[in-house]
Protein backbone atom coordinates (compact mmCIF):
# COMPACT_ATOMS: atom_id res chain seq x y z
CA UNK A 1 0.00 0.00 0.00
CA UNK A 2 3.05 2.36 0.56
CA UNK A 3 4.45 1.44 -2.74
CA UNK A 4 0.78 2.83 -4.02
CA UNK A 5 0.69 6.08 -2.14
CA UNK A 6 4.16 6.75 -3.81
CA UNK A 7 2.66 6.07 -7.50
CA UNK A 8 -0.66 8.18 -6.69
CA UNK A 9 1.66 10.81 -6.05
CA UNK A 10 3.77 10.76 -8.64
CA UNK A 11 1.10 10.35 -11.20
CA UNK A 12 -0.64 13.69 -9.52
CA UNK A 13 2.51 15.17 -9.92
CA UNK A 14 2.50 13.89 -13.77
CA UNK A 15 -1.16 15.29 -14.17
CA UNK A 16 -0.13 18.80 -12.54
CA UNK A 17 2.55 18.67 -14.88
CA UNK A 18 0.76 18.58 -17.68
CA UNK A 19 -1.79 20.62 -16.97
CA UNK A 20 0.66 23.62 -15.77
CA UNK A 21 2.17 22.79 -19.39
CA UNK A 22 5.97 22.58 -18.19
CA UNK A 23 7.87 20.53 -20.78
CA UNK A 24 7.49 17.31 -21.28
CA UNK A 25 3.95 16.65 -23.18
CA UNK A 26 3.55 19.78 -24.83
CA UNK A 27 6.88 20.21 -25.96
CA UNK A 28 6.75 16.77 -27.55
CA UNK A 29 3.20 16.81 -28.94
CA UNK A 30 2.91 21.02 -29.99
CA UNK A 31 -0.03 20.48 -32.26
CA UNK A 32 -3.29 22.07 -33.13
CA UNK A 33 -4.42 19.05 -31.24
CA UNK A 34 -2.77 20.32 -28.13
CA UNK A 35 -6.32 20.83 -26.24
CA UNK A 36 -7.35 17.16 -27.13
CA UNK A 37 -4.29 15.53 -26.11
CA UNK A 38 -3.66 17.21 -22.79
CA UNK A 39 -7.52 16.35 -21.73
CA UNK A 40 -6.39 12.48 -22.76
CA UNK A 41 -3.73 12.47 -21.05
CA UNK A 42 -5.53 14.25 -18.08
CA UNK A 43 -8.32 11.27 -18.21
CA UNK A 44 -5.37 8.55 -18.44
CA UNK A 45 -3.42 9.85 -15.40
CA UNK A 46 -6.80 10.18 -13.47
CA UNK A 47 -7.82 6.73 -14.58
CA UNK A 48 -4.48 5.27 -13.12
CA UNK A 49 -4.69 7.28 -10.11
CA UNK A 50 -8.18 5.42 -9.84
CA UNK A 51 -6.20 2.01 -10.74
CA UNK A 52 -3.51 2.27 -7.57
CA UNK A 53 -5.85 3.82 -5.58
CA UNK A 54 -7.67 1.77 -2.55
CA UNK A 55 -9.96 4.91 -1.89
CA UNK A 56 -10.69 6.37 -5.74
CA UNK A 57 -12.96 9.12 -5.04
CA UNK A 58 -10.62 10.42 -1.84
CA UNK A 59 -7.41 9.80 -3.54
CA UNK A 60 -8.19 11.48 -6.74
CA UNK A 61 -9.90 14.81 -5.21
CA UNK A 62 -7.09 14.84 -3.59
CA UNK A 63 -4.70 14.97 -6.30
CA UNK A 64 -7.31 17.55 -7.86
CA UNK A 65 -6.61 20.10 -5.67
CA UNK A 66 -2.81 19.60 -6.19
CA UNK A 67 -3.02 19.99 -9.61
CA UNK A 68 -5.27 22.87 -9.52
CA UNK A 69 -2.62 24.58 -7.04
CA UNK A 70 0.37 24.29 -8.95
CA UNK A 71 -1.55 25.30 -11.71
CA UNK A 72 -2.69 28.03 -10.08
CA UNK A 73 1.31 28.69 -8.59
CA UNK A 74 2.85 28.03 -12.20
CA UNK A 75 -0.17 29.78 -14.30
CA UNK A 76 -2.01 32.03 -12.85
CA UNK A 77 -3.40 34.04 -16.16
CA UNK A 78 -5.05 30.21 -16.91
CA UNK A 79 -8.21 31.03 -17.96
CA UNK A 80 -11.37 30.38 -15.64
CA UNK A 81 -12.56 27.47 -18.32
CA UNK A 82 -9.66 25.42 -17.85
CA UNK A 83 -10.14 25.19 -13.52
CA UNK A 84 -13.47 23.98 -15.17
CA UNK A 85 -12.76 21.64 -17.42
CA UNK A 86 -10.04 19.85 -15.26
CA UNK A 87 -12.37 19.92 -12.49
CA UNK A 88 -14.97 18.08 -14.49
CA UNK A 89 -12.29 15.72 -15.62
CA UNK A 90 -11.75 14.69 -12.18
CA UNK A 91 -14.88 14.87 -10.61
CA UNK A 92 -16.84 12.93 -13.11
CA UNK A 93 -13.78 10.32 -13.37
CA UNK A 94 -14.00 9.91 -9.40
CA UNK A 95 -17.79 9.12 -9.65
CA UNK A 96 -17.11 6.74 -12.52
CA UNK A 97 -14.48 5.06 -10.66
CA UNK A 98 -16.07 5.25 -7.18
CA UNK A 99 -19.03 2.90 -8.38
CA UNK A 100 -17.84 1.04 -11.21
CA UNK A 101 -14.95 -0.98 -12.27
CA UNK A 102 -12.18 0.73 -14.24
CA UNK A 103 -12.66 -2.25 -17.06
CA UNK A 104 -14.89 -2.53 -19.75
CA UNK A 105 -17.01 0.71 -20.64
CA UNK A 106 -16.36 2.89 -18.08
CA UNK A 107 -13.31 4.21 -20.08
CA UNK A 108 -15.05 4.86 -23.11
CA UNK A 109 -18.06 6.70 -20.73
CA UNK A 110 -14.87 9.13 -19.53
CA UNK A 111 -13.63 9.99 -22.74
CA UNK A 112 -16.66 10.36 -24.40
CA UNK A 113 -18.40 12.67 -22.16
CA UNK A 114 -15.03 14.72 -20.91
CA UNK A 115 -14.33 14.95 -24.30
CA UNK A 116 -17.59 16.36 -25.23
CA UNK A 117 -17.70 18.60 -22.33
CA UNK A 118 -14.91 20.33 -23.65
CA UNK A 119 -15.88 20.85 -27.26
CA UNK A 120 -19.82 21.82 -25.50
CA UNK A 121 -17.42 24.72 -23.53
CA UNK A 122 -16.07 25.87 -26.93
CA UNK A 123 -19.31 25.95 -28.09
CA UNK A 124 -21.25 27.87 -25.66
CA UNK A 125 -17.96 30.51 -25.47
CA UNK A 126 -18.40 31.06 -29.18
CA UNK A 127 -22.45 31.78 -28.66
CA UNK A 128 -22.13 33.71 -25.54
CA UNK A 129 -19.25 36.04 -27.23
CA UNK A 130 -20.10 36.19 -31.34
CA UNK A 131 -24.50 35.57 -29.96
CA UNK A 132 -26.44 33.53 -32.68
CA UNK A 133 -25.02 36.35 -35.24
CA UNK A 134 -22.19 34.05 -35.53
CA UNK A 135 -24.13 31.38 -37.04
CA UNK A 136 -25.78 33.52 -39.00
CA UNK A 137 -22.58 34.41 -40.55
CA UNK A 138 -21.36 30.53 -41.10
CA UNK A 139 -24.89 30.10 -42.88
CA UNK A 140 -24.01 33.18 -45.37
CA UNK A 141 -21.00 31.82 -46.10
CA UNK A 142 -22.30 28.17 -46.40
CA UNK A 143 -25.30 29.22 -48.81
CA UNK A 144 -22.70 31.27 -50.96
CA UNK A 145 -20.79 27.95 -51.38
CA UNK A 146 -23.46 26.09 -52.17
CA UNK A 147 -24.75 28.86 -54.45
CA UNK A 148 -21.00 28.67 -56.37
CA UNK A 149 -20.69 24.80 -56.43
CA UNK A 150 -24.83 24.60 -58.01
CA UNK A 151 -25.29 22.70 -55.02
CA UNK A 152 -28.53 23.21 -52.72
CA UNK A 153 -29.08 21.83 -49.58
CA UNK A 154 -31.90 22.01 -46.85
CA UNK A 155 -29.29 21.21 -43.97
CA UNK A 156 -27.62 24.64 -42.74
CA UNK A 157 -23.69 24.63 -42.70
CA UNK A 158 -24.04 25.52 -38.88
CA UNK A 159 -25.61 22.46 -38.09
CA UNK A 160 -23.20 20.30 -40.18
CA UNK A 161 -20.49 21.69 -38.87
CA UNK A 162 -21.46 21.60 -35.00
CA UNK A 163 -22.43 17.78 -35.60
CA UNK A 164 -19.53 17.13 -37.58
CA UNK A 165 -17.19 19.06 -34.28
CA UNK A 166 -19.49 17.14 -31.27
CA UNK A 167 -19.08 14.46 -33.81
CA UNK A 168 -15.00 14.00 -34.11
CA UNK A 169 -15.09 15.08 -30.22
CA UNK A 170 -17.53 11.90 -29.69
CA UNK A 171 -15.10 9.61 -31.77
CA UNK A 172 -12.18 10.84 -30.27
CA UNK A 173 -13.13 10.06 -26.68
CA UNK A 174 -13.87 6.37 -27.91
CA UNK A 175 -10.73 6.35 -29.12
CA UNK A 176 -9.15 7.57 -26.27
CA UNK A 177 -11.15 5.31 -24.05
CA UNK A 178 -9.86 2.34 -25.71
CA UNK A 179 -5.98 3.54 -25.91
CA UNK A 180 -6.20 4.20 -22.09
CA UNK A 181 -7.23 0.66 -21.46
CA UNK A 182 -4.56 -0.28 -23.47
CA UNK A 183 -1.73 1.82 -21.89
CA UNK A 184 -3.21 0.77 -18.35
CA UNK A 185 -2.57 -3.20 -19.50
CA UNK A 186 0.72 -2.39 -20.51
CA UNK A 187 1.67 -0.51 -17.57
CA UNK A 188 0.35 -2.89 -14.96
CA UNK A 189 1.51 -6.18 -17.07
CA UNK A 190 5.04 -4.50 -17.07
CA UNK A 191 8.08 -5.97 -14.87
CA UNK A 192 8.03 -3.59 -11.62
CA UNK A 193 11.27 -2.51 -12.05
CA UNK A 194 13.31 0.47 -10.42
CA UNK A 195 14.42 3.08 -13.00
CA UNK A 196 17.44 5.11 -12.63
CA UNK A 197 18.10 8.48 -12.68
CA UNK A 198 21.75 9.93 -11.37
CA UNK A 199 21.73 13.49 -9.89
CA UNK A 200 24.26 14.53 -12.30
CA UNK A 201 22.84 12.92 -15.18
CA UNK A 202 20.02 15.67 -15.82
CA UNK A 203 19.85 19.71 -16.60
CA UNK A 204 16.98 21.50 -16.03
CA UNK A 205 15.38 22.40 -20.36
CA UNK A 206 14.55 25.76 -20.91
CA UNK A 207 10.98 26.98 -21.47
CA UNK A 208 10.05 26.79 -25.01
CA UNK A 209 8.63 30.87 -25.05
CA UNK A 210 5.37 30.75 -26.26
CA UNK A 211 3.08 33.13 -27.13
CA UNK A 212 1.08 34.58 -24.63
CA UNK A 213 -2.91 33.60 -23.74
CA UNK A 214 -4.05 37.44 -24.01
CA UNK A 215 -2.15 37.63 -28.03
CA UNK A 216 -3.93 34.29 -28.41
CA UNK A 217 -7.16 35.64 -27.63
CA UNK A 218 -6.56 38.97 -29.58
CA UNK A 219 -5.71 37.34 -32.60
CA UNK A 220 -8.41 34.65 -32.74
CA UNK A 221 -10.57 37.46 -31.99
CA UNK A 222 -9.71 39.70 -34.88
CA UNK A 223 -9.65 36.95 -37.30
CA UNK A 224 -13.39 35.73 -36.13
CA UNK A 225 -14.19 39.68 -36.23
CA UNK A 226 -13.21 39.80 -39.90
CA UNK A 227 -14.85 36.61 -41.17
CA UNK A 228 -17.87 37.51 -39.84
CA UNK A 229 -17.71 40.94 -41.10
CA UNK A 230 -16.86 40.12 -44.34
CA UNK A 231 -19.50 37.69 -44.41
CA UNK A 232 -22.04 40.20 -43.58
CA UNK A 233 -20.70 43.09 -45.77
CA UNK A 234 -20.27 41.21 -49.44
CA UNK A 235 -22.63 37.80 -48.89
CA UNK A 236 -25.35 39.41 -46.59
CA UNK A 237 -27.40 40.62 -48.95
CA UNK A 238 -30.70 43.05 -48.27
CA UNK A 239 -31.12 41.49 -45.14
CA UNK A 240 -27.37 41.37 -43.38
CA UNK A 241 -24.85 44.12 -44.45
CA UNK A 242 -21.75 45.84 -42.87
CA UNK A 243 -23.46 47.24 -40.01
CA UNK A 244 -24.79 44.36 -39.15
CA UNK A 245 -20.93 42.82 -38.84
CA UNK A 246 -19.74 46.38 -37.35
CA UNK A 247 -22.14 45.48 -34.20
CA UNK A 248 -21.39 42.15 -34.36
CA UNK A 249 -17.28 43.76 -33.60
CA UNK A 250 -18.23 45.90 -31.02
CA UNK A 251 -20.53 43.55 -29.31
CA UNK A 252 -17.84 40.89 -29.03
CA UNK A 253 -15.81 43.79 -27.98
CA UNK A 254 -17.53 44.62 -25.26
CA UNK A 255 -18.51 41.15 -23.74
CA UNK A 256 -14.61 40.31 -23.63
CA UNK A 257 -13.44 42.91 -22.14
CA UNK A 258 -16.34 42.48 -19.49
CA UNK A 259 -15.72 38.77 -19.41
CA UNK A 260 -11.89 39.60 -19.10
CA UNK A 261 -11.91 42.52 -16.80
CA UNK A 262 -14.85 41.88 -14.40
CA UNK A 263 -16.50 38.66 -14.44
CA UNK A 264 -12.84 36.58 -15.26
CA UNK A 265 -10.71 38.00 -12.28
CA UNK A 266 -13.67 37.82 -9.95
CA UNK A 267 -15.00 33.75 -10.51
CA UNK A 268 -10.71 33.29 -10.58
CA UNK A 269 -10.29 35.28 -6.98
CA UNK A 270 -12.99 32.95 -6.12
CA UNK A 271 -10.97 29.78 -7.20
CA UNK A 272 -7.79 31.10 -6.09
CA UNK A 273 -9.41 31.51 -2.37
CA UNK A 274 -10.26 28.87 -2.04
CA UNK A 275 -7.37 26.75 -3.61
CA UNK A 276 -5.05 29.44 -1.09
CA UNK A 277 -6.76 28.18 1.73
CA UNK A 278 -6.35 24.55 0.83
CA UNK A 279 -3.06 25.21 0.51
CA UNK A 280 -1.25 24.79 3.66
CA UNK A 281 -2.74 21.56 4.05
CA UNK A 282 -1.87 19.91 0.70
CA UNK A 283 2.03 22.04 1.20
CA UNK A 284 4.23 19.29 1.57
CA UNK A 285 2.39 17.48 -1.46
CA UNK A 286 2.48 20.43 -3.54
CA UNK A 287 6.16 21.08 -2.74
CA UNK A 288 7.21 17.33 -3.73
CA UNK A 289 4.93 17.17 -6.73
CA UNK A 290 6.81 20.31 -8.42
CA UNK A 291 10.90 19.00 -7.17
CA UNK A 292 9.89 16.26 -9.34
CA UNK A 293 9.17 17.74 -12.69
CA UNK A 294 12.79 18.41 -13.57
CA UNK A 295 12.92 14.27 -13.40
CA UNK A 296 10.04 13.90 -15.16
CA UNK A 297 10.97 16.08 -18.04
CA UNK A 298 14.54 14.26 -18.24
CA UNK A 299 12.53 11.02 -18.01
CA UNK A 300 10.21 11.96 -21.27
CA UNK A 301 13.02 13.32 -23.33
CA UNK A 302 15.38 9.75 -22.27
CA UNK A 303 12.04 7.64 -23.03
CA UNK A 304 11.07 9.61 -26.19
CA UNK A 305 14.88 8.60 -27.66
CA UNK A 306 14.96 5.20 -26.04
CA UNK A 307 11.56 4.39 -28.50
CA UNK A 308 12.93 5.54 -31.52
CA UNK A 309 13.14 2.36 -32.89
CA UNK A 310 9.68 1.96 -33.06
CA UNK A 311 7.56 3.74 -35.68
CA UNK A 312 3.75 5.30 -36.06
CA UNK A 313 1.22 4.52 -33.63
CA UNK A 314 3.33 1.46 -32.27
CA UNK A 315 5.82 4.42 -30.87
CA UNK A 316 3.76 6.29 -29.45
CA UNK A 317 1.84 3.97 -27.66
CA UNK A 318 4.69 2.50 -25.94
CA UNK A 319 6.58 6.10 -25.21
CA UNK A 320 3.24 6.97 -23.73
CA UNK A 321 3.16 3.74 -21.57
CA UNK A 322 7.09 3.79 -20.88
CA UNK A 323 6.48 7.40 -19.77
CA UNK A 324 4.77 7.01 -17.24
CA UNK A 325 5.88 3.61 -16.13
CA UNK A 326 9.50 4.82 -15.58
CA UNK A 327 8.12 8.25 -13.90
CA UNK A 328 6.42 5.91 -11.37
CA UNK A 329 8.76 3.89 -10.75
CA UNK A 330 11.81 5.91 -10.73
CA UNK A 331 14.35 6.28 -8.33
CA UNK A 332 17.50 8.76 -7.61
CA UNK A 333 20.62 6.82 -7.94
CA UNK A 334 23.08 7.78 -4.81
CA UNK A 335 26.60 7.09 -6.86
Amino acid sequence: MKNNKSIVDKLTALWALNESGLGGFLHVFNTPFTGLIVGGIAILLISLIAYYAENKWKAILKALLIVLIIKMAVSPYSPFGAYVAVSFQALFGALLFSNFSWKGITLLVLGVVTFLESALQKLLILTIVYGTNLWDAINIYGDWVQKKLNFVSETSTTSVLVTTYLLVYGVCGILAGIFIKSLIKIIANKKKENFYLKPDDFELTKSVSKTSFKTKIIWTWLFTVTLIVLAFTFFGGDLFGWKMGVYMMLRSFLILLLWYLIIGPFLLKLVQKFLTKKKSHYQSDISDAMDLFPYFRKIITYTWRDTKHLKGYKRFKYFMANSISNCIHFKIATE
